[in-house]
This record gives structure tokens, C-alpha cells and sequence, in this order.
């Protein structure tokens, strides 16, 4: 787990520095939670800069979306060239039983940002 982990923590850095993601994410602004199996991340994004990144028990902590999965599915999600079924946020949802729940509209209008941001550990390497 402690791999997944140092991968989430990389967000930040990974997102920030792309100068065509941040530009891509300039219109979002909220809070999202993103679960590894019992490990849950308050990601804050700001104009498409994440300014912040909670780790822990976030009783009370508001957020528009979450996404949920497996330790596993993360794993293989985050892997250089993923196998079919982890290739996609969408596609976790139908073969690994992710869940993205919440309000759905700000991910959904912004589908392509989140992927990308979500995609970012991929160049990490593991």
C-alpha cells in the first residue's frame, strides 16, 4: 500500500507542473475524495491546481464526488500500460467495482481533466 500511497502524494507535484492539465482544469474548483481501499485522499483543486492533498479521517469534510476502489484495481490502474478493464476511471467502474458517487455533473463536464489528473501516476515509476 505504501507505494499506492507515495503515488497519490504525487499528484500535486504531477498536476501543477503540467502547464496544458492545469489549463485544461482552469474552470474546476471543488473538492474531491479518492479512496484506496480504507485509505482515503481529500484532494482540493483550485483553477486546476491541486493546492491540497488530506490524507486520513476526513469525518465531516465535505466533497463534491468521491471515487472508490480496490488496492488492486488502483495498482493496476496506475501500472505504465494498464490491462484492459484498468485502462479507463470509466471502465474500473464495470470491471473492478470502483465507485464514483456524489454529485456527478462537475466530473462528468470535466471527464477529460479528471482522467488525465487521474492518469498522472502512471509515469511514476512503481
Amino acid at each position: 500500500m505504501s507505494d499506492l500511497t507515495a503515488a497519490i502524494e504525487t499528484l500535486p507535484q504531477l498536476v501543477n507542473s503540467n502547464a496544458w492539465l492545469v489549463h485544461r482544469g482552469r474552470f474546476v474548483s471543488l473538492d474531491i475524495l479518492i479512496e484506496l481501499s480504507e485509505v482515503s485522499f481529500l484532494v482540493a483543486i483550485e483553477h486546476g491546481h491541486i493546492v491540497a492533498l488530506d490524507r486520513g479521517a476526513l469525518l465531516m469534510r465535505p466533497w463534491r464526488f468521491a471515487i472508490r476502489g480496490s488496492e488492486e484495481g488502483w495498482r493496476r490502474f496506475w501500472q505504465p500500460m494498464p490491462p484492459p478493464g484498468y485502462h479507463d476511471l470509466l471502465a474500473l467502474t464495470k470491471l473492478a467495482g470502483f465507485r464514483i458517487e456524489g454529485d456527478l455533473h462537475p466530473f462528468m463536464a470535466n471527464l477529460l481533466y479528471f482522467k488525465a489528473v487521474l492518469e498522472a501516476p502512471r509515469s511514476v515509476p512503481q
